[in-house]
């Protein structure tokens, strides 16, 4: 019997070791986990400081309305330069310009054709012809960069200008 009872505490002992190293390896765990939760505590505390909220929740919803705005900011904000691209390609703003001496035996220079064209070559095409008694201003519409009137050659050459000065 006595060496039932000698085999009895040997085990008891070893069971006993056991559970004081469980309950040792528990108790690091324990610890361990709660200096990591103190941790999370200060971060959590720091970023939610300062953020006029008291929880997280309340934060992630602030966030979510703020982004929301942005979103339909940016979104009306496109809308509008997509409306300036289309009134920018609608902008006259190819201009050729030719002077010339319309009246070969009298004069200098003085007479003009200068042409005002959009993206697309529609526009108008102005002549100013000038001699000593009088001067005479003539407006052609453009469009795709010709006219239903017929167009002197220097209203053709200040349509090339512009032409050239658009794909420049």
């Amino acid at each position: 019997m006595a060496e039932l009872n000698e085999l009895i505490s040997e085990y008891l002992f070893v069971v006993v070791a056991v559970l004081a190293l469980l309950v040792l390896l528990f108790l690091i765990i324990v610890v361990v986990q709660s200096v990591k939760l103190g941790r999370l505590r200060k971060r959590y505390e720091r970023m939610m400081s300062g953020a006029g909220v008291e929880d997280l929740e309340s934060l992630l919803l602030n966030l979510k309305m703020q982004t929301d705005s942005v979103e339909d900011e940016q979104e009306k904000q496109r809308r509008t330069m997509m409306l300036l691209e289309q009134r920018q390609r609608m902008a006259k703003t190819k201009l050729g310009m030719k002077r010339y001496n319309a009246f070969s035996d009298q004069g200098s220079d003085l007479s003009f054709s200068f042409a005002l064209m959009d993206d697309l070559d529609n526009g108008i095409v102005v002549s100013g012809l000038h001699n000593r008694d009088s001067s005479y201003v003539y407006a052609k519409p453009l469009e795709q960069g010709s006219s239903k009137y017929a167009l002197s050659p220097e209203e053709k050459e200040a349509v090339e200008l512009a032409r050239r000065e658009g794909s420049a």
